[in-house]
């Protein structure tokens, strides 16, 4: 049985080919900038891999690449697209309606869609790319494995915010977290790796985009991002936790707008914002050994913030058994 598994972004499309028999991946690759200046696919499979150029105006395009990259007699990972037995698709917000990974229909398409203006990064191109593959591989499942999923095991204490209890009731504004496939594999492969059932500790997946787990006994009671992806530790891009009373500053004495505040929140903050150099860590830290000041704050600022989870989360765990680091700069950068 050969798997595709597919994670779509604004503009791009991050691919992999498992064979379930030997549970192994047989061809993965990334396709970059889709719908902007010239976008780039980079490919990998038993044999080697290549970088090229190609024409994808949008999501469409895209997966027609993917598609005839996979059935490529020479790269690809199968003969006919027939031996492809079904796609899995990571969609980040679920909200309180799923709890495990769902077989896609029409109701749970419009599910992802009513969720769009909590995950409005995410959710609209994880649907694009829905759309794009039931196109190309029209005769399989196509399944959606949800970020929030694993976060559904959180007590209410937990994951209610202290506002009006009617905005929970009516609207569920509430703490949902993501990146719940990465705590959930990395758990698991703690508790294997230590000998365990359950995996009792603390999950960083730290990147571009940062959360932190409390895990007990092998399930989520907290996680450090909330109703959206902004909330928790600095990001690459995004501030985490705020005074929400900045919001309110910042239209009065500055006149910015809610979608220029937004904008901030998401797109300029965090790494970037602080350093003015860039949201990639790397660049961050070789500007900090070169003497930039603001470079050395931006990485003070986001280790100190994550420490700070690390201790909070110490406080409720029981019989801790560890803390496990994932992500490019979780495995990379610790």
């Amino acid at each position: 049985m050969d798997i595709l598994v597919l994670n779509c972004g604004s503009s791009s499309i991050k691919y992999q080919l498992f064979d379930m028999s030997r549970e192994v991946a047989t061809v993965k690759g990334l396709m970059e900038k889709i719908g902007e200046g010239q976008p780039v696919m980079n490919h990998e499979w038993s044999g080697g891999k290549e970088k090229r150029d190609i024409q994808a105006a949008n999501h469409h395009e895209a997966l027609q690449a993917i598609r005839a990259m996979l059935l490529d007699p020479t790269r690809g990972g199968v003969k006919d697209a027939s031996e492809i037995s079904a796609v899995g698709h990571r969609v980040v917000h679920g909200g309180e309606k799923f709890v495990e990974s769902t077989l896609i229909t029409e109701e749970v398409e419009q599910i992802i869609q009513d969720y769009f203006s909590l995950a409005p990064l995410h959710n609209p191109p994880n649907m694009m790319g829905i759309r794009a593959a039931k196109e190309y591989f029209p005769d399989v499942p196509h399944v959606a494995v949800f970020d929030t999923s694993f976060h559904q095991t959180m007590p209410p204490k937990a994951y209610i915010y202290a506002m009006r209890y009617d905005l929970y009731e009516k609207d569920r504004i509430r703490r949902y977290g993501f990146h719940g496939t990465s705590h959930r594999y990395v758990a698991q492969r703690a508790a294997a790796m230590l000998g365990t059932e359950h995996f009792t500790g603390i999950t960083a997946h730290l990147g571009n985009g940062c959360s932190l787990a409390a895990i007990q006994d092998g399930k989520s009671v907290d996680t450090t991002m909330g109703l959206t992806p902004l909330e928790g530790v600095p990001m690459g891009t995004r501030s985490g936790d705020i005074d929400p009373a900045i919001i309110f500053h910042l239209a009065e004495r500055r006149g910015m707008t809610l979608d220029q505040i937004n904008r901030m929140l998401n797109r300029e903050s965090g790494l970037k914002g602080v350093s003015g150099i860039s949201n990639d860590l790397r660049d961050v830290e070789k500007a900090a050994e070169e003497g930039n000041q603001r470079a050395e704050i931006a990485l003070e600022v986001y280790a100190y913030r994550v420490r700070k989870y690390i201790g909070s989360y110490l406080a409720i765990l029981r019989n801790t058994q560890g803390i496990v680091f994932t992500g490019g700069v979780g495995e990379n950068g610790v």
